[in-house]
């Protein structure tokens, strides 16, 4: 039974995304800023040689850059073409593949990955539905999915407000099952301001 109070796990989906002075202030703070949940990705997924990681809402690039130094194929996905910019001028590896496009779109063939990830941006899709069906289609068999949100309080307001409670975790977990996903595993992970929830599945 869902509680009264309850917020839907993209309950920012309504936000006016980035672009302009305050899309490229936001993408050079997330340049320092998601540097954690990089790593943090890299292992939980064990990425290594020989895959190919999707990361949707790349940001600034972060987290695609980490993967390609541990020798994966790595394609980032942003609906916003001031972060995409940012994401071409701080990389170096040519072999990096950059396209505009959303959690719901994304211009790439079935089966084009063997990672999958959204690391705090989960709770701006506009149709998590949609979403996990697009994630599902581009993953190939036993391709691990994985979602990163930061953890916050019922309640919370403004930027406090960008992540998962407990409640909203849960549920994204239960959309994940679902959509057909096998292995779903809801976790923690930090402490403090760097406490993440963590959500990780298998495309059977």
């Amino acid at each position: 039974m869902t509680a009264p109070n309850a917020l839907p796990v993209n309950h920012h989906a309504d936000h006016p995304g980035f672009s302009g002075v305050t899309g490229l202030i936001v993408g050079l703070m997330l340049l320092w800023m998601g540097r954690a949940n990089a790593r943090l990705a890299c292992g939980l997924t064990d990425v290594s040689t020989g895959d190919r990681v999707v990361d949707i809402g790349s940001g600034p690039g972060g987290a695609v850059r980490e993967a390609a130094r541990r020798d994966a194929r790595v394609t980032g996905v942003d609906p916003a073409p001031v972060m995409l910019w940012l994401a071409r001028t701080f990389t170096r590896d040519a072999g990096i593949e950059w396209v505009e496009g959303t959690a719901e779109s994304v211009p790439l063939p079935d089966g084009s990955a063997t990672v999958l990830w959204s690391l705090a941006t989960v709770h701006h899709w506009r149709d998590v539905g949609a979403g996990l069906g697009e994630a599902r289609r581009l993953l190939a068999p036993s391709g691990r999915l994985l979602a990163i949100e930061r953890r916050t309080q019922p309640g919370a307001t403004g930027l406090a407000s960008h992540g998962w409670t407990q409640q909203q975790a849960e549920s994204f977990a239960a959309q994940c099952r679902s959509a057909g996903f096998a292995d779903v595993a809801l976790g923690q992970h930090g402490r403090g301001r760097r406490a993440v929830w963590t959500v990780r599945a298998t495309r059977p």
